[in-house]
C-alpha cells in the first residue's frame, strides 16, 4: 500500500496522494511512479517504502540535512543575489518555453539586477525584464558569492 499523504521535497507541501491531479487526470497514473505536487506543480518520484519508513523513524534527519528549508521564488532574492533555477512553475508550456528561449530554464544560473519597477534578470550574457506574476512563478536556490 503506498504512502496516503507525500510531501513534496521542493516546497514542502504535504498533501493527500489521491487527491493530485495525476490520480484524476493522466491517463498514465497506474503506469507512471512519478507525482505532481499540486502547490508548485513539481514532478519527483514516490518514495519507496523503505526510506519512507526509514524517515519516520529518525525524522527529518534521515535524507534531509541540507535540504532547503523553503522553496523561493525570485521575488525573494534581494538585488545583487545569484541564485540557480529549480524549476518553472509556470501553468503552461509556451511560458517556459518562452522563458527557456532566454537562457532561463533549470539548472541555470540568474543574479537578480533590480526589483522596481520590473524585475531584471542577469542570465549569461542575457538581461531580462519580468513582472511579478512571472518572476514569482520562478522557482530557485541561492547560490554562495
Amino acid at each position: 500500500m503506498a504512502e496516503r499523504f507525500l510531501t513534496c521535497p521542493l516546497c514542502g507541501f504535504e498533501f493527500d496522494a489521491e487527491d493530485t491531479l495525476c490520480r484524476h487526470g493522466c491517463p498514465l497514473h497506474t503506469a507512471c511512479n512519478l507525482t505532481r505536487c499540486p502547490m508548485c506543480a513539481y514532478e519527483f518520484p514516490r518514495t519507496p517504502k523503505s526510506v519512507s519508513w526509514l524517515r519516520r523513524l529518525l525524522g527529518d534527519r534521515a535524507g534531509r540535512a541540507a535540504g532547503p528549508e523553503r522553496a523561493l521564488t525570485v521575488r525573494d532574492l534581494q538585488g545583487g543575489e545569484r541564485a540557480e533555477v529549480i524549476h518553472l512553475a509556470a501553468e503552461g508550456g509556451s511560458r517556459s518555453n518562452a522563458l527557456a528561449v532566454f537562457g532561463l530554464v533549470p539548472g541555470s544560473e540568474v543574479a537578480l539586477i533590480q526589483r522596481h519597477p520590473s524585475y531584471v534578470l542577469q542570465i549569461g550574457e542575457t538581461t531580462l525584464a519580468l513582472d511579478a506574476e512571472v518572476a514569482g512563478s520562478i522557482v530557485v536556490r541561492r547560490v554562495a558569492a
